[in-house]
């Protein structure tokens, strides 16, 4: 244990975001430096607890009383090789990752819990400014080739497992740069890409080959892939969005937010000087109040938009844990993001009705009403409707699964009752060779819940393609298994 007394000492503290008007002027990550000093001291605070319900909280297991203690002692370099043990891009969960497990910190019961994705974030910083991360090539090679299908989170980790097991693993990515929507989903004040790309540049060297602009089931057919490689890795994610039916849908104006969002990161990756989707001097609505809704908050507030009204069906949520949000279950509790405190209009317990024409086809105007959550759904409040101005709409509310299309009907994968890809076990569909990992078989999640798919797909295909069994595994005791 560090400091015996740090968790009654020492309070917690976190890095300051930097003031709104100079981060919105720029699209860098938005928080400022924090002190080597004061990490280590928060990395104190942790009670090296007999059971670590952090363990528990963490999908990848991460041994996080073992890198706090190391970090309040100064030993970074130990504290990385431990890290690393269990993730292998803390840097993409440092940043972009809710934190499960200081929801499940003991200290959380009745104080503030650890800081313990901030004390992650510092240690794999510290450790590429040290050059302590170093490509690690398999020394000897099975003569086995995979493919893996999608170079999002779970599709890189899959990758990166299987590389240094000494495989010849090929990446396909249908987008034009590798990352998945590392690269184009999150915008660059979240993750900078100069993140990933030192990522993939150790990947890289390592062994790990990409192939970015190829649609697998188009440019590469699936008889090519089953031919090719001796297994396949499916990690496309789950693409498929959600729709909304109101009247009016089909109007100019109207976007899916992966429809929006990609264009701002191809901007700042200096493809073009303008995105051909913006929201600069126009009244933006937002229909979801999630993650991919507040990046879309953040995104229009540097692109200057007029105005900014973020909807959620759902109601307010409490500003603490409730009796229904027991610890150390995650709790959906009241939440302001980087992009809320930037501006912007907050509206929950609303649904929208109807998007209204400005008389040449395009949206200028969206209808809505107060509802109220009862047994049988979301049943709207008499006299509440009413009418907000928007010029551009933006659809952020979620994921209902993989695309159907021709890789997963070809390949002849079966569906689980949720429209995911089924597997086994050992993350297997029930094709022979193909396995899944990521969102494409969990459904809509986390990143760290992807990289600990990945990293549990690499290790079912390393004991398919060998017999062996030397990759480890984290426990994911709530998947939805085939038989």
């Amino acid at each position: 244990m560090g400091d015996p007394k740090g968790f009654l000492t020492t309070p917690r503290e976190t890095p300051k975001r930097r003031p709104v008007d100079l981060r919105l002027m720029d699209w860098r990550e938005v928080y400022e430096d924090f002190p080597r000093s004061t990490v280590e001291k928060q990395a104190g605070r942790c009670m090296n607890c007999g059971i670590p319900f952090c363990h528990q909280g963490c999908p990848l297991g991460n041994l996080i009383p073992e890198w706090n203690d190391l970090v309040y002692r100064k030993d970074w370099r130990e504290a990385i090789e431990r890290l690393h043990a269990t993730n292998n891009f803390p840097e993409f969960t440092g940043t972009l990752c809710p934190a499960p497990c200081e929801a499940a910190c003991v200290l959380a019961i009745n104080d503030d819990a650890v800081t313990i994705k901030q004390v992650e974030v510092e240690i794999v910083d510290r450790a590429w400014d040290e050059g302590w991360v170093t490509p690690q090539v398999a020394q000897t090679k099975t003569g086995r080739k995979v493919a893996v299908v999608g170079s999002g989170p779970a599709g890189l980790a899959a990758a990166q497992q299987l590389t240094r097991a000494g495989h010849d693993v090929v990446v396909f990515e249908r987008a034009d740069r590798i990352g998945g929507l590392l690269r184009y989903g999150i915008p660059e004040f979240k993750m900078e890409k100069s993140r990933l790309d030192r990522r993939l540049e150790q990947m890289q060297a390592e062994g790990t080959h990409f192939r970015a602009s190829v649609d697998v089931g188009v440019d590469v057919t699936t008889e090519q892939l089953r031919e090719e490689f001796d297994a396949v890795v499916l990690a496309g994610g789950a693409t498929a969005w959600r729709d909304i039916p109101a009247k009016g849908r089909e109007l100019e104006g109207i976007y899916q937010a992966m429809e929006f969002l990609p264009w701002a990161n191809h901007v700042q990756q200096g493809d073009l000087d303008a995105p051909p989707i913006t929201a600069e001097g126009k009244h933006v609505v937002i229909i979801g109040g999630g993650d991919t809704g507040a990046d879309c908050l953040g995104t229009s507030h540097r692109q200057k938009a007029r105005s900014v009204t973020q909807l959620e069906i759902m109601p307010t949520p409490p500003e603490h844990r409730t009796e229904g949000m027991p610890w150390p279950t995650y709790p959906m509790v009241y939440r302001v993001s980087s992009a809320h405190e930037e501006g912007g209009e907050r509206l929950f317990s609303v649904n929208t009705t109807e998007f209204v024409d400005d008389g040449t086809g395009k949206v200028k105007a969206l209808r809505l009403v107060e509802v109220n959550r009862t047994d049988r759904g979301f049943e709207p409040v008499e006299g509440t409707e009413k009418e907000i101005p928007a010029d551009l709409v933006l659809l952020a509310m979620g994921f209902v699964g993989p695309e159907k299309g021709k890789l997963l009907s070809e390949l002849g994968v079966e569906l689980d009752e949720r429209g995911n890809v089924a597997r086994d076990r050992n993350y297997m569909s029930s094709v022979d060779g193909v396995f899944v990992a990521g969102d494409m078989g969990r459904g809509q999640s986390l990143i760290v819940w992807a990289i600990s798919e990945g990293r549990s797909a690499a290790a079912g295909v390393d004991a398919y393609l060998t017999g062996r069994d030397i990759l480890p595994r984290p426990i994911n005791p709530t998947d939805r298994q085939i038989a």
